[in-house]
C-alpha cells in the first residue's frame, strides 16, 4: 500500500490494485507542484470525493473525463456533477459499501458543510463525508473535513482502521490537538497522516504537536509528491 500526498486534502493512496485520487483538487493548489501533475495521475482507477468545497472538488469533474475513470461522491454531489459535466459517476451515502476492484469503500460521517459554485451560483452539494477504504487485509480512514465527532468512537468499533489520514490545520477543521484528540481517545490507529494544513497562512504549518501528543503512534509527515509505504 503507497500513500502520495498531494498537497493540502489531496491524497494518492495505491491499495489492492487500485490507485485512488481522493479530493485531488490540483489546478489552483498552491502547495502542489504543476510540472507533476501526468506523476500524479499515472495509472488512476477512480476518484473519490469527500464534499463539494473548492478546495477539494474544483475541477476534479473534469479531471474524471480526462482520465475516463469513475467519480464517486454522495449522491447530491455525484449527480450535480454528472448532470453538470457530463461525467461517470457513482452516487452512495453514509453507510453505503461500494467495490472498487477488490477495494471496499464504505462512506461515513463528518462534521462540516457542502457546497459548490457553477457560473456565479452557489448549490448545496450533500452532506459532507469520509471513508473507510479497505483492502490489501487493512483498513484506511479518511475523514474529510471534520471535527471530532463522538461518530468516530462507532467508526472505530465497525472498521478497526489501522490508518488514519485526518485533517489537522484547524479554522476550518480539526488543528492537530483535536486530530491527536480523536486518534488517541477514540480510534486505534497505528499510522496518522496529517492533511489540509500548511496550505494557507491560516492553517497549521507543523506537524510537530500532533507527533508529540500521539508517542507510540507513527505519525507521517511526507513532502509533497513523496510516496511512502504504509
Amino acid at each position: 500500500m503507497k500513500y502520495t500526498w498531494l498537497g493540502h486534502a489531496s491524497v494518492r493512496l495505491e491499495i489492492g490494485g487500485e490507485v485512488l485520487l481522493i479530493d485531488p483538487w490540483l489546478e489552483g493548489n498552491p502547495s502542489f507542484p504543476d510540472e507533476r501533475r501526468a506523476e500524479a495521475l499515472e495509472g488512476v482507477t477512480a476518484i473519490l470525493l469527500t464534499h463539494g468545497h473548492f478546495d477539494h472538488a474544483e475541477g476534479v469533474a473534469e479531471m474524471a473525463k480526462e482520465l475516463g475513470v469513475t467519480l464517486y461522491g454522495i449522491v447530491e454531489l455525484a449527480g450535480f456533477l454528472a448532470e453538470v459535466h457530463g461525467v461517470e459517476t457513482v452516487g452512495f451515502n453514509k453507510g453505503g459499501t461500494v467495490r472498487i476492484g477488490e477495494v471496499a469503500v464504505t462512506m461515513v460521517n463528518a462534521a462540516h458543510s457542502s457546497s459548490l459554485t457553477h457560473n456565479g451560483r452557489m448549490y448545496n452539494a450533500g452532506d459532507p463525508a469520509g471513508y473507510m477504504i479497505e483492502g490489501e487485509g487493512r483498513c484506511v480512514y479518511v475523514s474529510g473535513d471534520t471535527d471530532v465527532m463522538a461518530d468516530m468512537s462507532v467508526l472505530q468499533g465497525i472498521h478497526a482502521p489501522e490508518i488514519g489520514i485526518l485533517c489537522a490545520g484547524g479554522h476550518f477543521t480539526m488543528d492537530m490537538n483535536r486530530a491527536a484528540y480523536a486518534a488517541s481517545k477514540l480510534f486505534r490507529f497505528e499510522t496518522v497522516i496529517p492533511v489540509h494544513y500548511k496550505t494557507f497562512p491560516l492553517l497549521e504549518q507543523s506537524a510537530e504537536p500532533l507527533k508529540a501528543a500521539l508517542p507510540g503512534v507513527r505519525v507521517l509527515d511526507p513532502e509533497v509528491m513523496e510516496t511512502v509505504e504504509l
